[in-house]
């Protein structure tokens, strides 16, 4: 079928022809990122940088995306996704697409980034090429620092072959001859501990070698491993990785206790159900095979490598090469002019609403609304969600700072963030010890929303006091994503904000909200009801447009509400960072409807939703991104930017980024994307620098 002219009968609602395959479309998102290291125009240590990112996406890709899609192959290999395939076919699909991803990041390091990265004289130097010194010392190194720690593990009846840890560099070696006992196992299999580091810094006064000359560890342990086999001979020895099922299952209905049951998943993620396997490309076929054999995966899951198998872990030689000139710019974050005036923040948000947008303004001012309510004799309660935050996170010593100076503190804190699962329970257990109460969220809801209320008294009056985000409360990711944040004293949002704290914590029902839509209840409903509001104006005659900024599109009935209101005469723009399953630019279905991307310095990750709504513009930002988990599986709220000027400063934002021709790539009907064409007198425009420039200080 020609997906650029479907007829208009199609249903908007069943059909495949109309989604995209999401796990498809995250691939195209990595690939976007990986080009981010072929650009000429960025500091060289920085490629490196997007390599090592387009790596860690897809090893989480592996570990979550791809295992799911292998257990529903097993469970129900009938199922058909929204696109109209079956597990076995998404897999057979990915397979291509991920191989395809992977020899490109290898050609990208070996053609690209090591000769670019030589030319400045930072050198991964090779065993080959090792000078006298060099071997002298990286031997000397060997037998001192991991000699002592390395465990070989002979393979017999007696030495089964060893739990691989998920994600860890191992080594398969081949042996001939007879170890101590007389045994001749023929194979052996090393682990390298992860605490050892993955590039070693060669010293220049020892070696003499260059200020910033590496050696990968995999080639010390290559060089060196005939050691740890006395009296035998090593006939081969190559690195393989194994990527397991990283994702766990917490049965909402059969739990009592949800940081136990999120413990003992815990203790289980390393070794979870086989996904990948990667291997040394100089690997022999009959190694290969024993590989594969063990961790009973079919070569469509082999990936074969030129190079470290732990490619991403490359990623540490940017904090050990002291070199600006080869990294971004450094800049400071400014602050508001409203709040470097006044030093009392609650003055000035009583004063007007203040709007953030990070990283180009400062974190700074969360901390300080923190650190202030904590300290303020008239302030008593405080409430705040976290998500990914870290122990050490200053967000987390003013809530306890608070606790310890007797202001009833609570915080929703949720377990099962991705990943950070064990962060989180040991940031539960530091807040108890300070006397705040702790609450894990809502079974079988992930509380993702980013809320924090402070309760005030003035006068005879309380006041409650709010920060709503579209990001984190972390003060280092506020730093390399982009995300907006507002403050407010607005009574009826201040009262929304306090009815879903309550909920959360009392699992009690929420009456109607004033001015938020939340998730699971209202979000879905409320979008609908304004996408079909924009259809009535336009199918009267008046102006009709939505913009959406998010980092995925993928839930179903929105993507086909998107359908309806583009077939109206509806201006659709989205402004999509990573997944996006609806089809842009379809004759009679989705012609008013176009897709951007934008891959720069910075992780675009604001979502924000706005609507003419005839000339009454509305301006929504949020914690939710349009995915079926973030509208019906998680907690969320979108909350109204009421101000004129911070709403009509939001729109200035997005219409700068649909202007951006350098870091911008335009969604095709098939999922691919590319480079706008841009004309030899066009002005250059670059979104993230320009708003770099307006908002934050040199």
């Amino acid at each position: 079928m020609d997906i650029t002219s479907i007829e208009k009968k199609i249903d908007l609602h069943t059909s495949p022809d109309l989604i995209i395959n999401r796990d498809l479309s995250l691939l195209e998102f990595n690939k976007r990122v990986l080009a981010q290291a072929k650009n000429e125009t960025i500091p060289v240590l920085e490629r490196l940088n997007y390599l090592c990112i387009s790596c860690s996406n897809l090893d989480e890709f592996f570990e979550v995306r791809v295992a799911s899609i292998i257990e529903m192959a097993i469970i129900d290999p009938n199922t058909l996704s929204p696109d109209g395939t079956t597990p076995c076919e998404q897999l057979s699909k990915i397979s291509a697409h991920a191989h395809q991803l992977v020899a490109d990041q290898y050609q990208v390091l070996n053609d690209l980034l090591i000769p670019k990265l030589a030319e400045e004289n930072i050198r991964f130097i090779r065993r080959k090429d090792w000078n006298e010194s060099q071997h002298k010392w990286l031997e000397n190194y060997f037998n001192e620092e991991l000699l002592p720690i390395l465990t070989p593990v002979g393979l017999d009846s007696a030495h089964p072959f060893p739990r691989i840890l998920n994600k860890s560099l191992n080594f398969i070696i081949s042996l001939t001859g007879k170890d101590a006992f007389g045994r001749n196992s023929g194979r052996a299999v090393l682990q390298a501990p992860r605490s050892l580091p993955r590039v070693i810094q060669l010293p220049t006064d020892q070696t003499q070698s260059g200020p910033h000359d590496f050696v990968f560890l995999s080639s010390i342990i290559h060089e060196f491993v005939d050691d740890l086999f006395h009296g035998m001979t090593v006939k081969g020895c190559y690195q393989f990785r194994v990527t397991r099922n990283s994702d766990f299952f917490v049965d909402d209905d059969a739990i009592d206790d949800l940081l136990l049951a999120v413990q003992g998943e815990l203790a289980m993620r390393n070794y979870g159900n086989e996904v990948r396997l990667e291997v040394d490309a100089k690997c022999t076929e009959d190694t290969v095979a024993f590989l594969l054999a063990r961790f009973n995966l079919t070569e469509d899951r082999l990936f074969l490598v030129n190079g470290p198998v732990n490619l991403n872990r490359i990623q540490e030689i940017n904090a050990l090469v002291d070199r600006p000139e080869l990294k971004f710019p450094s800049f400071k974050p400014s602050v508001p002019a409203q709040l470097s005036r006044d030093k009392d923040i609650f003055a000035a948000i009583k004063r007007q609403d203040i709007l953030l947008h990070h990283p180009f303004e400062s974190f700074s001012p969360v901390v300080d609304f923190l650190r202030q309510a904590a300290e303020a004799p008239d302030v008593l309660a405080i409430k705040q969600t976290l998500y990914r935050t870290g122990v050490d996170s200053p967000i987390v010593a003013a809530l306890i700072k608070a606790a310890k100076a007797g202001k009833v503190v609570t915080v929703v804190i949720e377990l099962r963030a991705r990943f950070d699962e064990k962060a989180n329970i040991d940031l539960a257990a530091k807040l108890q010890e300070a006397a705040v109460h702790v609450v894990y969220g809502v079974v079988g809801y992930k509380t993702h929303a980013k809320m924090c209320l402070v309760l005030r008294r003035e006068g005879k009056e309380l006041r409650n006091y709010v920060h709503l985000g579209t990001g984190n409360y972390h003060p280092k990711t506020a730093r390399i994503y982009t995300d907006y944040g507002l403050f407010s004293c607005d009574k009826e949002l201040g009262e929304d904000v306090r009815r879903v704290f309550a909920q959360l914590t009392s699992l009690g029902k929420v009456s109607k909200l004033n001015k938020l839509l939340q998730s699971p209840f209202s979000l879905h409903k409320g979008l609908m009801d304004k996408i079909d509001r924009e259809i009535q104006h336009a199918q009267n005659g008046r102006p009709a447009k939505i913009i959406i900024q998010v980092n995925a599109v993928v839930e179903e009935q929105i993507i086909a509400a998107l359908y309806r209101a583009s077939q109206a005469g509806v201006i659709i723009k989205l402004l999509v960072r990573g997944i996006c399953c609806l089809r842009p630019g379809i004759s009679g279905i989705s012609d008013n409807i176009e897709v951007r991307a934008v891959i720069g310095r910075f992780l675009e990750h604001a979502r924000i939703y706005t609507f003419a709504n005839n000339g009454n513009q509305e301006v929504f930002a949020s914690s939710a991104d349009l995915m079926n988990r973030n509208m019906f599986k998680r907690v969320e709220v979108c909350f109204p930017i009421e101000n004129k000027k911070l709403a009509t400063r939001i729109l200035d934002d997005l219409n700068l980024y649909f202007h951006d021709n350098s870091q911008v790539w335009v969604m095709q009907s098939d999922g691919t994307y590319q480079r706008p064409p841009k004309t030899d007198n066009e002005p250059f425009i670059q979104a993230q620098t320009q708003l770099l420039q307006e908002l934050a200080q040199p």
